[in-house]
């Protein structure tokens, strides 16, 4: 959905409207841009995923430089509250929704719990010889055939999620039968080989070209990975790396120790 701003004073008539508070210091132009821009956010004239003005519209509608203006976006998307997809727009960011760590939880049924919608495009599904570090953490021989699967997850349109998969065809024989524009992988492979066991790693990275490409992010965007290997009854059912882009998502969790006994989490 693309959105104007609305946008019937400059930000000169919002001097000479009290734009600043009595008593207070004279704000630079761009915190005044960024305070218009907010206050369309706020109010719910904008509502997340929604695109604003381009910077020249709001150089021509609010009287300021284009300077001006870049700087009051750059912040707003610094502080999370604008997304800008280079060669498409501003959008307002969605709710950052939260991405259950210690529960296997589907993506899908992730954004539905904040509001959102979700979507995936399927950029690979197929069989193929294990890798060697694949191979080691499904416990398999290196050349192994295997299930392959890359997947982009849509929170309203804005990717939040790459989800890089290999399966054990042993728990999961028709996996590249599934249509997952229509079930997440996860629901599937929860479906035909429940989750015993479950060991994550985390780590933050500088995304490579393939994936800034695919979520649509810029090249010093931060992004959180996540390195999950899950067990079906003894057998290594999955190994996978789902990265999220930092400014959308945060991966968090609550959980109760079994037992007294000291325990070690990794």
């Amino acid at each position: 959905m693309i959105v104007k701003l609305m946008m019937n004073e400059s930000i000169g008539d919002m001097e000479k409207n009290n734009w600043t508070k009595p008593g207070s210091q004279i704000q630079p132009l761009y915190q005044k841009v960024k305070a218009f821009i907010l206050e369309q956010i706020d109010s719910g004239r904008l509502k997340p995923g929604d695109r604003v003005s381009s910077e020249n519209e709001l150089v021509q509608a609010l009287d300021v430089s284009r300077m001006t203006v870049n700087r009051a976006l750059r912040e707003l998307t610094a502080e999370e509250r604008l997304i800008r997809i280079q060669g498409v727009g501003t959008f307002v960011a969605p709710e950052k929704p939260q991405s259950a760590l210690l529960e296997i939880v589907s993506i899908a049924e992730e954004i539905r719990r904040h509001g959102g919608t979700h979507t995936s495009t399927v950029h690979l599904l197929r069989q193929e010889p294990a890798p060697a570090e694949v191979a080691a953490s499904l416990h398999l021989a290196a050349g192994t055939p295997v299930y392959h699967a890359v997947l982009v997850h849509h929170d309203t349109g804005t990717p939040v999620q790459l989800a890089d998969r290999y399966v054990n065809p042993a728990i999961a024989p028709d996996f590249l039968a599934q249509d997952f524009t229509r079930i997440t992988p996860n629901a599937y492979l929860m479906s035909v080989a429940p989750v015993s066991e479950v060991h994550h790693v985390i780590e933050a990275i500088l995304p490579d070209h393939a994936t800034r490409r695919l979520l649509q992010i810029e090249i010093n965007t931060p992004c959180l990975v996540l390195n999950r290997t899950t067990w079906s009854g003894n057998i290594v059912a999955t190994h996978s790396r789902f990265i999220y882009p930092g400014p959308y998502y945060k991966l968090g969790g609550r959980f109760k120790p079994e037992s007294t006994a000291h325990r070690t989490v990794t």
